[in-house]
This record gives structure tokens, C-alpha cells and sequence, in this order.
């Protein structure tokens, strides 16, 4: 199945409060509010099309015309200024389609062709074999294991560190 990346659109709020589930949410930083509203949704597409496009990468994943998930990537500060961190999601019932591993290709190749970033990593909780295999189908060398490196729910979990670095510079 096809997916493509697109700017976020206040429109799209609804269908992002719609897809925000306890499972998606089971596997994302904490800090998202559930139940998910509209205005929910609103705030956070507020916020992306507002955001430093220079510091921000923010992108709605689209499929057969609809919102599936989202695509952001944050640059770091400092030492790490060329280094962006990557999040990722999409609703459940679009799972186990092929649709994350090609949106999180897609965002960095644009991430790398439009601006200065040389590096992108992201942190997956260890035990989301999926999200571990989305990043290797797309490219992401696994560096390591953050041993007990975050809290979720009272757990205390490691973390992958996988990362994509530009080839050419």
C-alpha cells in the first residue's frame, strides 16, 4: 500500500483525534493527552504549522486519501545542531501495511535533500519489535541498546538507538 507525506492541515484534527488510541499511545513519550480531542489536534497542527521549519520537520502521513499517521523529526542544540530526533506513529488500522517503514524513508530523504541535517535517530522502546523493524526497512543502522532509559506506565524499559546518517555530504 501507497502512503505520501503531506503538510498538516487544520482539517485534519479530527481523524488524528480519531487514530490517537490507547495502543498507539502505549509506545509513544508520555505527554499526549487520552481520551485525544479534536481540539486536541487542533493545538497540535497549530503548533507543527507554526513551528521553525528549520528546527522542525512535521508531516501528516496520508493513505487511500486519508490521515494515517505522522512523521516529525526535532533538531537537536548545540554540538548536535546537524542531528535531528524522529518520532512516528500511525493509527492501528493501518499497521502491519508497509506504510511506516516507506513514510519514515520518505521524510528522511526529504529531511536530507531540503536541509543542513546529517544524522537522524530515534529511540524506540526495545520491546516494539515492529517500530525497531520499521526503522531497519528503512535504512536505520541500530547502534545500540539504552539500557533502562525510560519509565512508561511505572516500567522501566530499555530503548534502541537506530540512526540514519547522510551518505554523501
Amino acid at each position: 500500500m501507497e502512503c505520501s507525506l503531506q503538510e498538516w492541515r487544520m482539517e485534519d484534527a479530527g481523524e488524528l483525534a480519531r487514530i490517537i488510541s490507547p495502543g498507539v499511545l502505549e509506545n509513544l513519550r508520555d505527554g499526549i493527552p487520552f481520551p485525544y480531542t479534536q481540539r486536541d489536534g487542533e493545538e497540535f497542527i497549530a503548533s507543527m504549522l507554526s513551528a521553525d521549519p528549520r528546527r522542525v520537520f512535521a508531516f501528516a502521513i496520508t493513505a487511500q486519501g486519508r490521515l494515517a499517521g505522522s512523521s516529525t523529526a526535532f533538531r537537536q542544540e548545540n554540538i548536535h545542531c546537524r542531528t535531528a530526533e524522529l518520532g512516528y506513529y500511525l493509527g492501528e488500522e493501518w499497521w502491519g501495511r508497509g506504510l511506516a517503514s516507506s513514510a519514515v524513508a520518505q521524510a528522511c530523504r526529504r529531511i536530507f535533500e531540503t536541509s543542513d541535517i546529517l544524522r537522524i535517530f530515534a529511540e524506540p522502546f526495545a520491546r516494539n519489535a515492529a517500530s525497531c523493524r520499521v526503522l531497519e526497512k528503512a535504512g536505520f543502522t541500530l547502534e545500540g541498546t539504552l539500557r533502562k532509559n525510560a519509565v512508561k506506565n511505572g516500567q522501566i524499559l530499555d530503548m534502541k538507538l537506530y540512526a540514519l546518517v547522510r551518505e554523501a555530504e
